[in-house]
Protein backbone atom coordinates (compact mmCIF):
# COMPACT_ATOMS: atom_id res chain seq x y z
CA UNK A 1 0.00 0.00 0.00
CA UNK A 2 1.56 3.31 -1.03
CA UNK A 3 1.94 6.07 1.55
CA UNK A 4 0.21 9.42 1.25
CA UNK A 5 1.50 11.85 -1.34
CA UNK A 6 3.61 14.56 0.32
CA UNK A 7 2.56 18.17 -0.09
CA UNK A 8 4.70 19.87 -2.77
CA UNK A 9 6.85 22.88 -1.96
CA UNK A 10 9.31 25.16 -3.72
CA UNK A 11 13.00 25.66 -2.99
CA UNK A 12 12.20 29.18 -1.77
CA UNK A 13 9.96 27.70 0.94
CA UNK A 14 12.67 25.45 2.39
CA UNK A 15 14.04 27.87 5.04
CA UNK A 16 10.54 28.61 6.38
CA UNK A 17 9.59 24.92 6.33
CA UNK A 18 12.76 24.01 8.23
CA UNK A 19 12.20 26.77 10.80
CA UNK A 20 8.63 25.53 11.31
CA UNK A 21 9.83 22.02 12.13
CA UNK A 22 12.40 23.44 14.57
CA UNK A 23 9.68 25.50 16.31
CA UNK A 24 7.32 22.54 16.63
CA UNK A 25 9.86 19.88 17.62
CA UNK A 26 10.98 21.01 21.08
CA UNK A 27 13.43 18.18 21.83
CA UNK A 28 15.72 17.31 18.92
CA UNK A 29 18.10 14.39 19.08
CA UNK A 30 21.79 15.28 19.31
CA UNK A 31 24.32 12.83 17.87
CA UNK A 32 27.92 12.83 19.06
CA UNK A 33 30.78 10.36 18.81
CA UNK A 34 32.18 8.47 21.82
CA UNK A 35 35.34 7.12 20.23
CA UNK A 36 33.97 4.97 17.43
CA UNK A 37 30.52 4.62 19.04
CA UNK A 38 27.76 7.07 18.05
CA UNK A 39 25.68 8.43 20.95
CA UNK A 40 22.25 10.01 20.54
CA UNK A 41 20.18 11.81 23.16
CA UNK A 42 17.36 14.35 23.32
CA UNK A 43 18.35 17.92 24.10
CA UNK A 44 16.42 21.09 24.78
CA UNK A 45 17.86 24.03 22.84
CA UNK A 46 17.96 27.31 24.75
CA UNK A 47 18.17 29.50 21.64
CA UNK A 48 17.76 29.16 17.88
CA UNK A 49 19.05 31.87 15.53
CA UNK A 50 17.60 32.67 12.10
CA UNK A 51 20.73 31.24 10.43
CA UNK A 52 20.03 27.80 12.01
CA UNK A 53 22.68 28.23 14.71
CA UNK A 54 21.44 26.22 17.69
CA UNK A 55 22.43 26.73 21.34
CA UNK A 56 22.24 23.81 23.76
CA UNK A 57 22.76 23.98 27.52
CA UNK A 58 24.83 21.23 29.08
CA UNK A 59 26.38 20.27 32.38
CA UNK A 60 30.13 19.78 32.53
CA UNK A 61 29.62 16.36 34.16
CA UNK A 62 27.58 14.96 31.23
CA UNK A 63 29.10 12.44 28.82
CA UNK A 64 28.55 14.68 25.80
CA UNK A 65 30.99 17.20 27.29
CA UNK A 66 33.86 14.73 26.89
CA UNK A 67 32.55 13.53 23.52
CA UNK A 68 32.27 17.04 22.05
CA UNK A 69 35.71 18.00 23.40
CA UNK A 70 37.19 15.00 21.58
CA UNK A 71 35.16 15.50 18.39
CA UNK A 72 33.06 18.66 18.00
CA UNK A 73 31.29 17.41 14.85
CA UNK A 74 27.63 16.81 15.76
CA UNK A 75 24.23 16.44 14.19
CA UNK A 76 20.81 17.49 15.44
CA UNK A 77 17.68 15.77 14.17
CA UNK A 78 14.30 17.45 14.60
CA UNK A 79 11.12 15.43 13.99
CA UNK A 80 7.75 17.16 14.33
CA UNK A 81 4.31 15.63 14.95
CA UNK A 82 3.68 15.45 11.18
CA UNK A 83 6.96 13.49 10.84
CA UNK A 84 8.67 16.24 8.87
CA UNK A 85 12.39 16.27 9.63
CA UNK A 86 15.23 18.76 9.81
CA UNK A 87 18.81 17.60 10.18
CA UNK A 88 21.49 20.10 11.11
CA UNK A 89 25.06 18.95 10.63
CA UNK A 90 27.59 21.19 12.28
CA UNK A 91 30.31 21.87 14.77
CA UNK A 92 29.72 22.47 18.47
CA UNK A 93 31.78 25.04 20.32
CA UNK A 94 31.63 26.31 23.88
CA UNK A 95 29.89 29.68 23.84
CA UNK A 96 32.07 32.44 25.30
CA UNK A 97 30.21 35.51 24.02
CA UNK A 98 29.15 37.26 27.25
CA UNK A 99 26.25 39.14 25.68
CA UNK A 100 24.68 36.02 24.14
CA UNK A 101 25.25 34.09 27.38
CA UNK A 102 23.46 36.85 29.30
CA UNK A 103 20.56 36.90 26.81
CA UNK A 104 20.17 33.11 27.07
CA UNK A 105 20.37 33.20 30.86
CA UNK A 106 17.81 35.99 31.16
CA UNK A 107 15.36 34.34 28.75
CA UNK A 108 15.48 30.87 30.31
CA UNK A 109 13.80 30.42 33.72
CA UNK A 110 14.75 26.73 33.89
CA UNK A 111 18.45 27.53 33.69
CA UNK A 112 18.06 30.10 36.44
CA UNK A 113 16.02 27.73 38.62
CA UNK A 114 18.33 24.73 38.35
CA UNK A 115 21.74 26.37 38.09
CA UNK A 116 21.23 29.47 40.24
CA UNK A 117 23.86 31.64 38.57
CA UNK A 118 25.28 32.09 35.09
CA UNK A 119 28.69 31.64 36.74
CA UNK A 120 27.85 28.09 37.87
CA UNK A 121 30.97 26.09 36.88
CA UNK A 122 28.79 23.16 35.76
CA UNK A 123 27.07 25.21 33.03
CA UNK A 124 28.23 24.98 29.44
CA UNK A 125 26.32 26.42 26.50
CA UNK A 126 27.25 24.89 23.16
CA UNK A 127 26.79 26.89 19.98
CA UNK A 128 26.22 24.53 17.07
CA UNK A 129 27.10 26.27 13.84
CA UNK A 130 25.48 24.60 10.84
CA UNK A 131 27.54 23.34 7.93
CA UNK A 132 24.48 21.74 6.33
CA UNK A 133 20.73 21.87 6.96
CA UNK A 134 18.40 19.35 5.32
CA UNK A 135 14.61 19.12 5.28
CA UNK A 136 12.45 16.08 4.52
CA UNK A 137 8.68 15.99 4.39
CA UNK A 138 7.04 12.81 5.67
CA UNK A 139 6.66 10.16 2.98
CA UNK A 140 8.84 12.09 0.54
CA UNK A 141 11.86 9.95 1.45
CA UNK A 142 14.15 12.60 0.02
CA UNK A 143 16.18 15.27 1.81
CA UNK A 144 16.43 18.78 0.42
CA UNK A 145 19.33 21.08 1.25
CA UNK A 146 18.15 24.26 2.95
CA UNK A 147 20.14 27.29 1.79
CA UNK A 148 22.08 28.84 4.65
CA UNK A 149 22.05 32.62 5.00
CA UNK A 150 25.37 34.20 4.12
Amino acid sequence: MPGPAPQPFTAEELPALARGVIQRAKFPQLATMDGDQPRVRPVSPVRVDDDFTIYVANLRSYGKTREIAANPKVELNYLDDAHDQVRITGTAEVLTDAQILREIWESNPLLRRYLGSPDNPELIIYRIRPARVRFMREWALEYHDVPLPR
